[in-house]
Parts: C-alpha cells; sequence; structure tokens
C-alpha cells in the first residue's frame, strides 16, 4: 500500500515539473499529471536498464526528462496533451 502512495506521490510531483519545464503550455488534469510522471519514470528506468530485465525506478531527473519525453511524442501524435 505504501509503495502505491508513493507512486503517486512522486508521479504528481515528477509529471508537474515535466509541465513546468516543457516549452508551451500543457493542458492536463492532476489525474493525468500523476500518470505522466508514472509513465515518465517508467520510461526513463527503461532507458536507463537497457531493456534487461531487472527493471528498476529512475532517479527524479531522469523520470522528468522521460515525462517530457511523453509529453513530446504525444503532441506528435496528436494525443489531446
Amino acid at each position: 500500500m505504501i509503495n502505491i502512495i508513493s507512486a503517486i506521490i512522486s508521479g504528481l510531483i515528477i509529471g508537474a515539473l515535466a509541465r513546468f519545464f516543457y516549452p508551451g503550455a500543457v493542458e492536463m488534469g492532476w489525474i493525468a499529471t500523476v500518470l505522466l510522471g508514472i509513465g515518465g519514470s517508467l520510461v526513463a528506468g527503461l532507458v536507463t536498464t537497457r531493456g534487461q530485465a531487472d527493471f528498476q525506478r529512475a532517479g527524479c531527473l531522469a523520470s522528468i526528462i522521460g515525462a517530457i519525453a511523453l509529453i513530446f511524442i504525444g503532441r506528435l501524435l496528436g494525443i489531446g496533451m
């Protein structure tokens, strides 16, 4: 239970920082921001472990960069970000 709560809190912080550092307005609600932060952490963890089976959570800076990459990819694909 504590891991879920910490993932939600860190996802909110990482998602909010990614939205702040991304140039231009990013229109999304708080739930989407949490999911963006969690997704950014997963993307960064996947890149830093190079796809190995021992998946680990990435650091905060790498997670923010991963979340910014998700915003960029979402805008390229035309998803409502």
